[in-house]
């Protein structure tokens, strides 16, 4: 049977403003108060898995244990068919610059991967999204979201962040990065995962 998460405090295990924004957004109607690992100053374990759960259970645990408050981590990634699945756990990593993350250079470069493979059209891609939520005597609940999409070219919109400007979920004429955030937010890979924490965990 699934844990519940009571009402009250949950380190939310990410250093990414927007990510916390749109968690903030979600969990608030329960009584949730999100606090993002970045606020208390907390290390960012390094991610050493190949998956997406695997991923977000690290950087949970660690969390957990760090605060000794029950923890939720958020693993998400694009994944292009086109190519083999790519970026997946490495959708971050192909941003990272000396001087930060640089998510148009990352969506540059997967639209020039897609170009130089003479992918046709459409060129499917979904966004996957794993949550873990932890609590320090070590257990955890995982609970997951998937929006099927296709890459779009040239970049359109400025909401959202990462790979929003390229991606146009399926059922819709926009992309992520022209949605309004509060529609993006009720349909999305992440919306659909904490769908199912809420339907299991907090309901």
């Amino acid at each position: 049977m699934t844990r519940k998460l009571s009402a009250g405090r949950l380190v939310v295990a990410t250093h990414n403003r927007g990510k916390l924004e749109e968690i903030e957004a979600l969990l608030g109607p329960y009584g949730i108060a999100p606090v993002g690992a970045g606020d208390l100053d907390l290390a960012e374990p390094e991610e050493t898995e190949e998956t997406f759960v695997g991923n977000a259970r690290i950087k949970a645990h660690a969390a957990a244990q760090a605060t000794g408050l029950p923890a939720l981590a958020d693993d998400s990634g694009i994944a292009i068919d086109a190519l083999g699945g790519a970026p997946g756990v490495h959708t971050a990593d192909w941003a990272e610059t000396p001087q930060g993350r640089d998510f148009v250079m990352a969506m540059t470069r997967a639209w020039e991967e897609l170009e130089a493979a003479n992918a046709p059209e459409p060129r499917r891609a979904t966004f996957c999204c794993t949550l873990v939520v932890a609590w320090p005597d070590g257990h955890d609940e995982v609970f997951e979201g998937r929006m099927p999409g296709r890459i779009v070219w040239p970049m359109r919109g400025d909401q959202g962040h990462g790979y929003d400007p390229i991606f146009q979920p399926e059922g819709y004429e926009i992309t992520f990065g022209e949605m309004d955030r509060w529609e993006k937010n009720r349909i999305s890979h992440r919306a659909r995962a904490f769908a199912d924490l809420v339907r299991r965990c907090l309901d």
